[in-house]
């Protein structure tokens, strides 16, 4: 899983980000603890939810 940064998720629509999110959810739960993938998922996750939040007025 490749971490998402603020600036990927600035760039892209709210319909992207909420399609993002659920791929990136799909990818935490399939990873196993305590890897690369599971931690870039879990900090993908964060990162799509707070620019999702800054968009909601």
């Amino acid at each position: 899983m490749k971490l998402i940064t603020r600036f990927e998720a600035a760039q892209r629509s709210t319909p992207e980000l909420h399609r993002l999110l659920r791929e990136t959810f799909n990818a935490l739960v399939q990873s196993d603890p305590d890897t690369a993938q599971r931690r870039n998922a879990l900090a993908s996750i964060e990162t799509i939810q707070a620019e999702l939040a800054s968009r909601d007025p």
